[in-house]
């Protein structure tokens, strides 16, 4: 008798752990927006959700989604440690814009010799 009582125990207590930890690691994903500051936390927090219904069949995105994201570096998507476009060009124009003043400089110089 006592290990009848023991077994529903046991199984009253597997069903709750796992139905709690079925809760926690769908909200894994959120937590770690919420770490990075992501702009998109509170869509991250209902799709997780969302994938409780369908079996956690979202979840993996969520992750992806979650993770690519970070304060410092923003997306990280493209760049590869260039710079922009934008910051190539302004760049290109104070070089050129350096050169020309050195040639503005030599220029009298020659006109006297």
């Amino acid at each position: 008798m006592f290990l009848d009582y023991f077994a529903l125990g046991v199984l009253v207590f597997v069903v709750i752990t796992l139905f709690y930890a079925v809760i926690a690691i769908h909200d894994i994903p959120h937590l770690i927006a919420k770490a990075r500051n992501h702009p998109h936390q509170d869509a991250i927090h209902v799709a997780g959700w969302v994938s409780l219904f369908t079996l956690h069949a979202i979840w993996p995105f969520l992750f992806i989604w979650a993770t690519i994201y970070r304060e410092d570096r923003g997306w990280g998507i493209g760049t590869d440690g260039k710079l922009s476009p934008e910051a190539e060009a302004n760049a290109e124009i104070a070089r050129l814009h350096g050169r020309i003043a050195e040639l503005e400089a030599q220029a009298p110089e020659k006109e006297n010799a």
